[in-house]
């Protein structure tokens, strides 16, 4: 007799996905990361508005913003302690929360777009063409102004913006050098950025030096103090004016996780997807350049807050750019407005310029990386 066997059931094939669609699988440690860093700007916020040489409790601080709001709770504070925050300590929180945000913005960008971890905005000459214009205004204003005439106008106009306008252009001014050399065939390639950038900084370094070389010691002290970055100089008209460069970034940038999630995969492969690869390079480069230049050009230069935060996210956050963008705008700003706590209140009644402490904290963090990777790659 014969017997009859059930066939086995036919394989089923997965729809493939669609294209254009890049979804990666979250733990709970990513969902969380955007809270816990909001929780933890919040915190920051408002460490760096209490500490200080006249002390503000949180109920007092609270007090402060609602009498402001036109509320009372019955909150008490002293008049010392309004006057303070109010014209001190909180335009220079805020200030620090958007060049933070800025700069681990934009970080995270570029080593969205170079596919480099250890990439940041400064390989592509923003920083270096910042400090350039900016050492040569404090070094040749005098003489500068003696030969053209007219250029007293445009002093006396800018007056104490003069130094921050002429390190936007030179931010600018370098990172379009950078862009127009590295273009071949039309299009930019990012490897030849990267190498222009580097040719390009090395560049601007070396006229640096030769300006402060021959700098006096007067403008040898306001060159060495921008150039290690400071909130010191931070004012609500500061805030006001800085707001609407980095406005647009902080906007745009975190909605190009997603593109740049494709850009991973590489140019080809992202561009048969259906990806503008060359227009999304100019929304990184134009939005990453408006981002660090107008920081920079307003605190100075502060290395490794671009480089760090945004690698440190990516080790939690993993390799969603959605969730990296988001988290170093937000990492940025706690590290920044912490950073400038701790150089206003460790050599009190001094000020220690903030850079030093970033790339106290950041050159070990650096190498950290590099050992890590190595430790990787060897596996």
């Amino acid at each position: 007799m014969t017997t009859l066997t059930q066939a086995p059931p036919a394989p089923t094939l997965s729809a493939p996905p669609k294209p254009g669609v890049f979804r990666l699988a979250a733990s709970k440690r990513q969902r969380l990361l955007v809270p816990v860093l909001v929780v933890l700007l919040l915190g920051a916020v408002l460490v760096g508005a209490g500490v200080g040489a006249v002390a503000i409790p949180v109920p007092a601080l609270l007090g402060i913003m609602l009498h402001k709001a036109g509320l009372t709770f019955g909150l008490a504070f002293e008049p010392q302690q309004e006057a303070v925050l109010w014209a001190i300590r909180l335009p220079r929180v805020c200030l620090g929360v958007l060049v933070g945000a800025g700069l681990g913005l934009a970080g995270a960008s570029m080593q969205g777009l170079f596919r480099n971890p250890l990439a940041d905005a400064g390989l592509i000459g923003i920083s270096s063409g910042a400090s350039l214009a900016a050492v040569a205004t404090i070094v040749l204003e005098v003489k500068l102004l003696a030969v053209f005439a007219g250029l007293a106008a445009i002093r006396e106009a800018l007056g104490f913006y003069l130094l921050p306008v002429v390190a936007f252009a030179g931010a600018c001014a370098t990172t379009f050098l950078v862009y127009r050399i590295s273009r071949e065939g039309g299009r930019t390639v990012v490897a030849s950025m990267l190498l222009v950038g580097i040719a390009i900084n090395a560049l601007a370094g070396a006229f640096t030096g030769l300006l402060t070389y021959v700098a006096t010691d007067e403008q040898l002290r306001s060159i060495t103090f921008w150039g290690l970055g400071s909130l010191g100089g931070a004012s609500w008209p500061t805030v006001l004016r800085l707001l609407p460069f980095l406005v647009l970034p902080l906007l745009w940038l975190p909605t190009l996780g997603k593109p740049l999630n494709l850009l991973a995969l590489g140019e080809d492969q992202a561009a048969h997807l259906g990806l503008p690869v060359a227009r999304l390079k100019h929304q990184l480069i134009g939005l990453s350049t408006l981002a660090v230049g107008a920081s920079v050009a307003v605190v100075g230069a502060i290395g490794f807050l671009g480089l760090i935060v945004p690698h440190l996210i990516r080790l939690v956050a993993g390799p969603d750019n959605r969730r990296v963008l988001v988290g170093s705008a937000l990492g940025g700003a706690v590290v920044l407005v912490l950073a400038d706590t701790l150089a206003r209140t460790l050599v009190a009644p001094a000020e220690l310029p903030i850079g030093i402490l970033t790339a106290l904290l950041g050159a070990p963090t650096f190498l950290w990386i590099l050992l890590r990777q190595r430790r990787q790659a060897a596996r």
